[in-house]
């Protein structure tokens, strides 16, 4: 079977001794000091030896692992791909691993000119900047029978003679110019609806020293988000007062300043311009009244403000039941990052309604992607529909 994996770098060689003139040429000048010729018993004794002088003895270990990661890539439509041509290539999607760009190769007439198309190439690519990365590889051909059966090629479970296959650079190929044979593939439970899977695991081999440390100190998690809470929920220290739809909420003005932007205009801008009691001195518990949030999406965002984590999961399910993306708590906390420039809020929102786009909700969160300007979420909606044209284009018609 051909492989085409780069030149693995052997280990380099270990330096030859020098050679014995060098030795001698050395000892020639290097002429041990005469003893002192008095009483050379007492100097022994009293002179610190060799063992008293040196210090705490260290360690250190060389850890070699891999870093692995896969990626399934699923060829629709083989019979269309056919006929591109010897040495053309369908690419998958690049995807990351041990801090490098991969891509899988699949060449449906074959890599190599001399074998007239009669197989499949399959090659696992370099797709970044890269010098000498070694790397061990696995590419697995599905049954879809449901079977089992599948068509294993890994290096994962053997050990290799050379040791992990070195990629030189950016465009370095790794695969089989004969996967398989292409009549036998045709015939064959991996080839189902005119589609094929193939998954792809690439481990990047890396290097670490772990070593001794006389004395360490374990430091724990930051807790300040739990400290936080805590402050808003027992109370202490409120001086603000925010009256949301009849609801009223105690919190700390500087906390929230401290998070918003929006906040802190709201709050110390008045001040700037004069408005104080009559005393001379500030309101403690001033009330500012927002009327455009309900209550719940309210306190979840104060959730985040004095936490810096989403309320729990049970909470954002509990209001999708109506199955409208715009009326789930997600995407009402979305619209209030937008609102407030909560830049992490808006990340979590978008990263936590993007696992639950499917075709009949693509187009709305788009749609609420593009209302909130959540650029990450609308890139994922755009690249699901083309993923997904034809059944999406169906759901709109529908």
């Amino acid at each position: 079977m051909d492989e085409d994996a780069g030149d693995a770098s052997p280990p380099p060689a270990p330096l030859p001794p020098p050679p014995a003139h060098v030795h001698a040429h050395a000892h020639h000048h290097l002429h041990p000091a005469p003893a002192p010729p008095q009483a050379p018993a007492a100097a022994a004794a009293t002179a610190p030896s060799q063992r008293d002088m040196s210090a705490s003895p260290t360690s250190s270990r060389s850890v070699t692992e891999t870093v692995n990661g896969s990626h399934r890539f699923v060829i629709q439509g083989y019979s269309l791909a056919k006929g591109m041509g010897v040495g053309r290539h369908i690419a998958s999607e690049t995807f990351s691993v041990g801090g490098f760009q991969w891509a899988v190769y699949f060449y449906p007439d074959g890599k190599n000119p001399e074998d007239n198309s009669a197989y499949v190439s399959v090659f696992i690519a370099l797709a970044s900047e890269g010098t000498d990365v070694r790397a061990l590889f696995e590419l697995t051909l599905l049954d879809q029978s449901g079977k089992g059966k599948h068509k294993v090629h890994s290096h994962f479970d053997r050990s290799l003679e050379s040791g992990p296959y070195t990629l030189k650079y950016r465009g370095s190929m790794w695969g089989y110019k004969r996967f398989f044979r292409r009549t036998a593939l045709e015939t064959s439970d991996f080839l189902k609806d005119d589609c094929l899977k193939i998954n792809c695991t690439v481990g990047v081999v890396v290097s670490s020293i772990d070593y001794s440390r006389p004395h360490s100190i374990q430091v724990p998690d930051s807790d300040i988000g739990y400290h936080f809470g805590s402050l808003l929920d027992n109370q202490e220290g409120v001086d603000v007062i925010l009256n949301v739809g009849g609801e009223r909420f105690h919190a700390h003005r500087l906390v929230l300043a401290a998070r918003s932007h929006v906040f802190r205009s709201q709050f110390f801008d008045d001040e700037s311009d004069g408005e104080k009691s009559e005393d001379g001195e500030s309101d403690e518990l001033r009330e500012f009244f927002i009327d455009d949030m309900e209550p719940k999406v309210f306190k979840a965002m104060l959730h985040f403000i004095y936490r810096d984590t989403l309320v729990d999961e049970y909470e954002l399910g509990a209001s999708s039941s109506d199955g409208s993306v715009f009326d789930t708590l997600t995407a009402k906390l979305l619209a209030a990052a937008d609102k407030y420039d909560l830049g992490r809020l808006r990340s979590l929102c978008e990263s936590y309604l993007c696992k639950g786009i499917t075709v009949a909700s693509v187009a709305s969160t788009l749609a609420l992607a593009e209302r909130h300007r959540a650029m990450e979420l609308k890139a994922v909606c755009l690249k699901f529909s083309a993923e997904n044209l034809s059944d999406t284009l169906t759901s709109l018609q529908l």
